[in-house]
């Protein structure tokens, strides 16, 4: 299936979901040494396109993503991770990424403190 994958300049969108729920946690992008590294760990790896490097998620917070399934979108330009999230998804502090609406309302509460977490504060 790996062959069937889309990447446009060497990136698939990864879209990481609760399994249980099916809430959409974040979005990130992966390269294919992520997606290998994703399915030979079962945790969550991306690439960062700020510092051009996999990075495992949670590799510095703590809060992994434990990947129970990896579907496929029918262009095979993009993935879904099902995983368990531990603690919340976001830099910024909360279980999601889309923690607000478009007016930005802020619809959820923060499950951990950045600061504590990184050791500085983070911006959206």
């Amino acid at each position: 299936m790996l062959r069937e994958l889309n990447f446009k300049d060497g990136l698939i969108h990864a879209i990481a979901q609760d399994h249980q729920t099916g809430e959409v946690l974040m979005l990130a992008h992966m390269n294919l040494g992520a997606l290998k590294k994703t399915l030979e760990t079962k945790r969550a790896h991306y690439w960062s396109t700020s510092k051009e490097r996999i990075w495992k998620k949670g590799e510095i917070s703590g809060n992994e993503q434990i990947v129970h399934g990896i579907r496929v979108d029918c262009d095979g330009d993009a993935v879904l991770l099902k995983v368990e999230q531990i603690r919340g998804a976001c830099h910024m502090g909360y279980r999601s990424c889309f923690y607000r609406d478009i007016d930005g309302k802020i619809l959820a509460e923060k499950v951990f403190d950045p600061e504590k977490v990184y050791g500085h504060e983070t911006r959206p």
